[in-house]
């Protein structure tokens, strides 16, 4: 026998927008469901993030290239207010992706956004959620996001494609890059779990790791005939991370099941693991199945040792022995 679905008032749950639904979106299975929406690997940031005299709801970071995310919350129909708040923050706080989470949308307020999407270049979206809360009997109630606008891929692409430099302009090496990346693109999506991001013209490639300040990358070194898989930390924390990984070297590297080069890179505060592939000229087409096979290997078991361990990272014994430094001087 089948139940019936029932609609629940957002506010039978969620009495306050800051003290209990931002809250409970900044959780990380929360966060996760919200991205998943969206088609983006998000870590939180930041709530009630200041931006001069105002309060962000939730900062966050897409992890695939490091941007940053803003989330604004309303638990009723949405308003002038809102909206204005929306483009402060975004502005404050340089976010390259803005969304508007609400009960419902104005046809004026989609339009809006509908508008930005279409007037801003394809470095910056807006995308509006309408959240539902629903149950069948004596369930719990689960949440539902339905997207009533995002960033028009269409005319996104194809204003993109005036404004960058065409196919045809771009040397021989940066278009057999391009070839080389829309090859492993579509073997990535088609056989694993790692979220890719769209390629591009050039010598690298990254991909999340489920942290921001850290992300797995594959490499094309056309001069060397090289090709490569690195874990690189790039944030202010980089080398105390790095510090941390080290000590666990030997267990890395038996988890790994191959060796790799271990690169502190102090002139850059960043730090990267990585393994390299020898012998392997990008000119040599023939040899493309086997160069992606490889990569996508290598990206697996990197992703499968390094993603627990990064959740674990710590720098709060740092900051503290920071901190006691600089109240004994």
């Amino acid at each position: 026998m089948l139940g019936r679905l029932q609609k629940i008032e957002l506010r039978d749950i969620w009495r306050t927008e800051d003290q209990d639904f931002t809250p409970w979106l900044a959780r990380e299975d929360n966060i996760t469901l919200l991205g998943d929406t969206l088609g983006l690997e998000l870590e939180v940031e930041a709530q009630e993030k200041e931006v001069g005299p105002f309060r962000a709801d939730i900062l966050c970071k897409d992890l695939t290239d490091g941007t940053w995310v803003l989330i604004e919350n309303q638990l009723e129909r949405t308003d002038h207010k809102h909206l204005g708040q929306l483009l402060t923050y975004a502005a404050g706080l340089q976010a390259v992706t803005i969304v508007w989470v609400a009960a419902q949308f104005t046809d004026e307020h989609r339009a809006a956004l509908d508008w930005l999407n279409t007037v801003t270049d394809d470095g910056f979206r807006f995308f509006a959620l309408e959240v539902e809360l629903w149950k069948i009997g004596d369930s719990a109630a689960a949440p539902k996001f339905n997207v009533v606008s995002q960033p028009n891929e269409w005319s996104k692409t194809v204003g993109a494609a005036t404004r960058r430099i065409s196919r045809e302009a771009l040397t021989d090496t940066k278009k057999l890059q391009l070839d080389y990346w829309l090859g492993l693109h579509e073997k990535i999506l088609a056989t694993t779990a790692i979220k890719s991001r769209k390629p591009r013209a050039q010598h690298w490639t990254n991909y999340s790791i489920g942290r921001s300040g850290m992300k797995l990358g594959a490499v094309l070194n056309s001069r060397d005939q090289r090709i490569s898989v690195e874990f690189y930390l790039y944030d202010e924390h980089a080398a105390d991370y790095f510090s941390q990984l080290e000590e666990q070297r030997d267990d890395i590297e038996q988890a790994l099941g191959f060796g790799v080069t271990w690169m502190p890179l102090p002139t850059k505060q960043a730090c990267r693991i990585i393994c390299h592939k020898d012998n392997c000229p990008l000119d040599a087409l023939t040899r493309w199945d086997e160069y992606q096979t490889w990569m996508i290997a290598k990206l697996e078991i990197f992703d499968k040792v390094f993603r627990p361990r990064v959740k674990r990272l710590d720098v709060s014994d740092l900051v503290l022995e920071q901190a006691k430094e600089i109240s004994q001087t």
